[in-house]
């Protein structure tokens, strides 16, 4: 039975046979409109043969081949746009970081519907219009921070929208204009608590009691680290910019998976090696189709997220599918502050630097309150700099192209040919240690 507020029970509460029925109704509009004004899926129909018409059921979906990300990168800027620029009323992007950016454009239908499932995603936490909500995601092109600003005046809350500045302070407006809720990474809300306990701000003088998070992968740790140490009850939070920002999936009070707004999203989970569709209850990488998007409908985007999936209904009263929470990528990414950190970027760096090998590993340190990057690089055999001074500045060029690459400050560690364990693969985090 439901212990807390549902923002639309209509549809959170949807009895299964009604959501699948909803779901392949959409499905058949949505590839309709794919198929007729994207360029990109229109010619997918004509290789494979086949009609829109002839998705007559959710399994007919695996006929279609995958969106990547790519693809919206060559697409970029307009390509997958399904209506006319003119309808467009919001574009986002992403940073680009990785080469070109991908671009993501917004109806004013679109902006209600996503209005709307991120107020599910506040309330399911708990917010309401008592609530003073501080948001210290980015604004500007990144999608989180509009989106959760939107979500949270719709269920009637006060808005600060601080967005990045000093940690010290975020500390001294959430004192002084006594915030409730914080909204951002769950890093940086670390960082935050660190700021508090430098200032002498003792965490009972504080009014908060929620706190959201997302945008990078965290653990429970984590979690138990910012509730003892700001006293709140944190929530995780999922979404992807290609498909609509957050508000994608949700947990509730129960905290026990993340619920899919499946009447905005069909969801696959399949084998990322073989694209193999799996069954509830098996791990693998997350596909996305939207079933409401009018600007921008995307067919079986590929998310790069490894979880699994849970149809049963939730003690909460919710009917909708949960997705565990994603702790690990299929394609060896990290998210440091927010910022997806592809391996294949950096090894593009080093492959034109002299002096270097190609063996690399990335390795993010989380052991502190702000995630710090680390990228430990082979020097050559035969090549490497003879001395410690041209080893510093070898080591100075690198940092300083990874920065301009990646917008952030990276340490790079030179290392001896075969001294690092990639057994594991390019990417390697350093977590704090459970106690024991």
């Amino acid at each position: 039975m439901a212990t807390g507020a549902i923002w639309d029970d209509k549809f959170e509460c949807i009895p299964r046979r009604e959501i699948e029925q909803l779901q392949i109704e959409r499905l058949q509009a949505t590839v309709n409109r794919a198929a007729r004004n994207v360029s990109f899926y229109g010619k997918q129909f004509e290789d494979l043969g086949i009609y829109p018409e002839d998705i007559q059921s959710l399994q007919d979906l695996q006929r279609l081949p995958f969106t990547q990300k790519e693809d919206l990168r060559d697409g970029y800027p307009y390509e997958f746009f399904a209506v006319p620029l003119r309808e467009v009323v919001r574009i986002h992007q992403s940073s680009g970081t990785t080469g070109r950016p991908t671009v993501v454009g917004y109806s004013a239908n679109d902006l209600q519907h996503w209005t709307n499932l991120v107020a599910r995603n506040l309330v399911a936490a708990g917010v309401t219009k008592d609530d003073v909500v501080q948001i210290f995601f980015g604004y500007g092109v990144f999608t989180a921070g509009f989106g959760f600003h939107y979500g949270a005046e719709a269920v009637g809350a006060s808005v600060i929208p601080v967005s990045h500045t000093d940690s010290r302070r975020q500390v001294e407006m959430m004192r002084d204009y006594r915030t409730t809720v914080i909204i951002g990474t769950p890093h940086y809300a670390l960082r935050i608590a660190a700021a508090a306990q430098e200032m002498n701000v003792d965490p009972h003088s504080l009014s908060l009691r929620i706190g959201l998070f997302g945008a990078e992968v965290w653990e429970e740790r984590v979690r138990e680290e910012i509730e003892s140490s700001l006293l709140i009850e944190a929530f995780d939070v999922y979404g992807l910019a290609e498909i609509g920002g957050p508000g994608v999936s949700y947990e509730c009070e129960c905290r026990c998976g993340l619920h899919i707004s499946e009447d905005h999203y069909l969801v696959e989970v399949i084998n990322p090696e073989t694209g193999e569709v799996l069954p509830p209850g098996e791990e693998g990488e997350l596909v996305f189709t939207t079933l409401n998007k009018e600007a921008m409908p995307l067919l079986r985007y590929r998310s790069g997220d490894l979880s699994r999936l849970d149809l049963e209904p939730c003690a909460c009263g919710r009917t909708l599918a949960r997705m565990s929470r994603v702790v690990r990528h299929s394609d060896d990414r990290l998210i440091v502050r927010g910022t997806n950190i592809f391996p294949d970027q950096v090894a593009k760096v080093i492959a034109r630097i002299p002096g270097l090998g190609q063996e690399f590993q990335l390795v993010l340190d989380q052991t502190t309150a702000l995630d710090r990057l680390e990228v430990h690089v082979a020097v050559a055999q035969d090549s490497a700099p003879d001395s410690v001074g041209g080893l510093i500045a070898l080591e100075e060029q690198v940092e300083e192209q990874l920065q301009t690459l990646l917008g952030m400050s990276v340490a790079v560690k030179l290392v001896q040919p075969g001294s690092m364990d990639t057994s594991q693969g390019r990417t390697r985090i350093i977590e704090t240690p459970h106690e024991s």
